[in-house]
């Protein structure tokens, strides 16, 4: 089975930067597409960023120049640096894994099987 906990969320102001982490556990095969995604209240989930066990990386325009995604292979830990974050940032960010959800699907929500908790961020402004 496999486990994904995030962590690193929180409370700043606009302009401020956050890093969260999502540390996978319980891997019995290899998962070479993750994600980060959000929703806040009201709104569906939304893909925020992606990543390929090759380096290629995929972002939502809304969060292009501002986040960065990243993966510590050998912590299997995926990262999301956040910076200059808006007040239409605030939302619960999950992480996503999965074998086969493809480079062209890496934001889209339906196709990632595994899931995370979440964490919270919130943008006062």
């Amino acid at each position: 089975q496999v486990q994904l906990v995030e962590s690193g969320g929180g409370s700043v102001q606009a302009g401020g930067s956050l890093r969260l982490s999502c540390a996978a556990s319980g891997i019995t095969g290899r998962l070479p597409y993750m994600g980060w995604f959000r929703q806040a209240p009201g709104k569906e989930r939304e893909g925020v960023a992606g990543f390929k066990d090759d380096g290629s990386t995929r972002y939502a325009d809304s969060v292009k120049g501002r986040f960065t995604i990243s993966k510590d292979n050998a912590k299997n830990t995926l990262y999301l640096q956040m910076n200059d974050l808006k007040a239409e940032d605030t939302a619960m960010y999950y992480c996503a894994a999965d074998r086969r959800a493809g480079y062209a699907r890496l934001l889209a929500p339906e196709a990632f099987n595994y899931w995370g908790r979440g964490t919270q961020v919130a943008v006062s402004s």
